[in-house]
C-alpha cells in the first residue's frame, strides 16, 4: 500500500515539475534562436540577452509575455508647494489623462494633530467636484484626490483648491493651496 502511494506521489511530482523544467530550459520566446535567451531566468530578469534585441524581437517578447499595460499619458498643472507655520506642507494639482480630469493635493502634516481637508475641482460651465479627506498627523506624505470625471473643454479651464483646517467647531483654516496659485513672494 505504501509503495503504491509513493509511486503515485512520484508520478504527480514528475508531472508537476515538467512545466518548471520546460520554463527553465525553455525555448527562446523572442525567436532569436541563439540559445542564450528565453526561459525562466530571463523572464525573471536574472540573465540578459546576448545582444540587443531588434524591433521584431521586442514585439515578439511583448506578445509572448504579458507585462504591465502602458498607462495613458497624464498631464498636470500644479501650483507651488506651500508651507504653513503650524507644520503643514501642500501642493495642489489638476490632472488630465485619457479624457478625464481630476484634482489631487499632496501634503505632509507634521502639526501633530489630525486635520480636515476639502479638495475642490472647478471646471467649465460651473462644473464642480468636491471631496473631504482626513489628514492624519505624521511625517509621511499623503494625498487627497477627487474622483475622475469626463473632461469638458480645454484643460486650462479647470482649477483645484485644497483647504486644510482644524476639525473643531471653528474650523480654523491653516492652509489654502491651489493649482493655479501664484508662487509665494519673498520678503
Amino acid at each position: 500500500m505504501n509503495l503504491r502511494l509513493i509511486a503515485i506521489g512520484a508520478g504527480v511530482l514528475t508531472i508537476l515539475s515538467l512545466p518548471l523544467a520546460g520554463a527553465i530550459a525553455g525555448p527562446d520566446l523572442a525567436g532569436r534562436g541563439d540559445g542564450k535567451g528565453g526561459g525562466l531566468l530571463s523572464s525573471l530578469g536574472l540573465s540578459g540577452p546576448a545582444r540587443p534585441p531588434d524591433a521584431a524581437a521586442r514585439a515578439a517578447d511583448r506578445a509572448a509575455s504579458p507585462g504591465p499595460v502602458e498607462q495613458p499619458r497624464t498631464d498636470s498643472r500644479c501650483g507651488p508647494e506651500l508651507t504653513a507655520p503650524q507644520g503643514l506642507e501642500a501642493q495642489t494639482c489638476v490632472l488630465e489623462g485619457d479624457g478625464q480630469t481630476w484634482g489631487r493635493s499632496y501634503y505632509r502634516n507634521t502639526s501633530g494633530r489630525a486635520l480636515d481637508a476639502v479638495l475642490t475641482v472647478m471646471g467649465p460651465a460651473g462644473r464642480t467636484v468636491q471631496i473631504r479627506c482626513a489628514v492624519g498627523p505624521g511625517d509621511e506624505p499623503g494625498l487627497c484626490e477627487t474622483p475622475r470625471d469626463e473632461s469638458v473643454g480645454a484643460p486650462d479651464g479647470y482649477s483645484a483648491v485644497a483647504e486644510f483646517a482644524v476639525p473643531d467647531d471653528e474650523g480654523r483654516l491653516l492652509l489654502r493651496s491651489g493649482s493655479n496659485s501664484p508662487a509665494p513672494r519673498e520678503g
